[in-house]
């Protein structure tokens, strides 16, 4: 049994503006110990995807549809209560920018106890014990006085490394990292994806791992989602993505990616326009504005169809 199962997701926003459609009839299935990628650019409703999960979209934005199976249980069917028990004790989520996640009038210590003692019968005194080993186990050198400092006396690599304390504080089954290292330098964000790389193997945990960096993907990544515009427009394992990638907007991603060996012998590629307006999608196929392959049947909105074993793609010109 895959141990998440999203079955016609759909989420929209309602706004003044029109209905902003951010997750548009969207299934994706993950298997115990697997990492699957969500790529694409800003605005293509990855974040929204994984606060779905969670039922932590926020307002105006509402779940109108669809199935979320996790451990053989819908999650949307679940009560406030029910869903609270789950969240931060099976499901964890790393949060963009720690420094918004995390509470400034709070000690680092504080939050991390604050999880155990919510989901697990431990007093305050063991759950201040343990919240010192999980700073220990993420890196954090003196974790005994950085127990006792805020959010603000901290780094950024430092506070990234106490949001996974916290999501790994109760062993979670499924973990969903959320850009993890965006705010972060290039060294430190080494650092963050080879812990928590280790930690997602010694533990075994699933884990989504929304991104727009596809060397990440290359790297942590079994299996990938390509979304755009609110649905996934290629879904398939991470080797045949990047061997065999069949989408014209997947193409565009890679051929946009830097290469050291070209660094001022080539203008960097790029992909023509932007993402749409979610309230107001082109009729179609919503990337059609800016294929370079479009044909005069792409004013029909194509299916995700599997092209070969494994290998889904929404595109005409791909089957």
């Amino acid at each position: 049994m895959d141990l998440l199962d999203i079955q016609g997701l759909t989420t929209h926003f309602f706004t003044r503006a029109g209905i902003i459609k951010a997750i548009d009839n969207l299934s994706l299935k993950l298997q115990k110990g697997r990492v699957l990628g969500l790529v694409g650019e800003s605005g293509c409703g990855k974040t929204v995807t994984a606060l779905s999960i969670l039922n932590l979209v926020p307002y105006p934005g509402k779940i109108v549809s669809g199935k979320i199976f996790f451990e053989g249980k819908d999650l949307l069917a679940l009560s406030p209560q029910e869903i609270r028990t789950i969240r931060g004790a099976k499901i964890s989520m790393i949060f963009q920018e720690p420094m918004t996640a995390l509470n400034p009038v709070f000690t680092v210590g504080n939050q991390i106890a604050e999880v155990l003692t919510a989901h697990q019968e431990i007093s305050t005194q063991q759950a201040r014990a343990a919240a010192v080993e999980l700073l220990r186990s993420v890196g954090i050198p003196s974790p005994e006085k950085r127990v006792e400092e805020y959010p603000h006396q901290l780094s950024g690599g430092m506070r990234q490394r106490v949001m996974i304390a916290m999501a790994i504080a109760c062993k979670p089954s499924l973990i969903l990292a959320d850009e993890p290292t965006t705010a972060l330098d290039v060294t430190i964000q080494a650092h963050i994806l080879e812990l928590l790389g280790k930690i997602q193997a010694e533990m075994g945990m699933a884990m989504v791992l929304v991104t727009h960096d596809l060397g990440l993907i290359a790297e942590r990544a079994h299996e990938v989602a390509v979304m755009y515009a609110g649905r996934i427009v290629e879904q398939t394992d991470t080797r045949e993505l990047f061997a065999n990638p069949q989408h014209p907007y997947t193409r565009g991603l890679m051929a946009s990616i830097p290469r050291p060996t070209e660094a001022g012998k080539k203008r960097l590629r790029t992909i023509p326009g932007t993402v749409p307006r979610l309230y107001d999608l082109p009729k179609g196929c919503t990337f059609s504005p800016r294929c370079e392959i479009k044909t005069a049947q792409c004013v029909v909105e194509p299916a995700l169809v599997e092209i070969k074993t494994g290998h889904l793609v929404r595109c005409w010109e791909a089957r």
